[in-house]
């Protein structure tokens, strides 16, 4: 990692995890497209996987008697599946595509959300395993195996008290298979690890002050202001990759 990309890199690790840390969730969508235009996508990838999994670890110890377990293995099976795909599209796919096909799923989960009066409503578990296989498939490719879990839980009327924790139980075994995909893979190169090592105080403070904001403020106040703020990140991930 070039010195001159240290301090946006750490900038956007700090709001990014922030954001994981508050909301339980949001930290890759964040990340990805940041530091992808700031240090390419194959550092940026493995990089975000990285800290993506000590969050999962450090919500965890502290929340995992509100994991809605017979949720979240079913997600965790799917994703299973469809993390390898994922990586097959990482490692063959060019980094323009990919990069659309980023921005792309940002912006519709995020519009999803912003318009999410629709009262659907799924009632049959077992559709976690499909919800599951595309997260894995995203998070393999891009990091962002979130959407599609946030959706499904959405659609199920989760609670807001066990929606942060069950995210960081599908997050944490399936952010630790993207981690091996990612290893087997060759891209954990000793820039990526030397900038991991670099960021992790920064992490783990942002991860402490957004378990004080989780307690202090209404999710329901900001969350619309954070889905706002991915569409216009993934507006400008498409704008750099229509006009490089």
């Amino acid at each position: 990692m070039p010195e001159h990309t240290l301090v946006p890199v750490l900038i956007i690790l700090f709001f990014s995890t922030l954001t994981r840390s508050t909301f339980g969730f949001g930290d890759a969508m964040l990340a990805m497209p940041l530091l992808s235009m700031v240090t390419g996508i194959h550092f940026a990838t493995p990089l975000v996987a990285l800290v993506a999994t000590t969050i999962a670890v450090s919500i965890l110890l502290t929340q995992w008697r509100k994991v809605d377990f017979s949720a979240a293995w079913r997600l965790i099976a799917g994703a299973f599946v469809g993390i390898p795909v994922g990586l097959i599209y990482l490692k063959t796919l060019p980094e323009p595509l990919i990069k659309g096909i980023l921005a792309l799923v940002i912006f519709l989960f995020s519009s999803f959300n912003l318009l999410k009066r629709l009262n659907w409503h799924i009632r049959n578990e077992n559709w976690a395993f499909l919800f599951g296989f595309t997260g894995g498939m995203l998070g393999g490719a891009y990091n962002t195996n979130g959407p599609p879990v946030i959706i499904y839980g959405t659609l199920r009327h989760w609670k807001q008290e066990n929606l942060r924790a069950t995210l960081q139980g599908f997050f944490l075994p399936s952010g630790g298979m993207i981690l091996i995909g990612h290893a087997v893979a060759g891209l954990w190169t000793r820039e990526v690890l030397k900038g991991y090592l670099i960021s992790l105080p920064v992490v783990l403070g942002a991860v402490l002050l957004g378990g004080y904001l989780h307690r202090k403020i209404s999710p329901g106040v900001f969350v619309p202001v954070i889905y706002l703020l991915l569409m216009g990140i993934s507006l400008l991930l498409a704008w750099s990759v229509v006009f490089p």
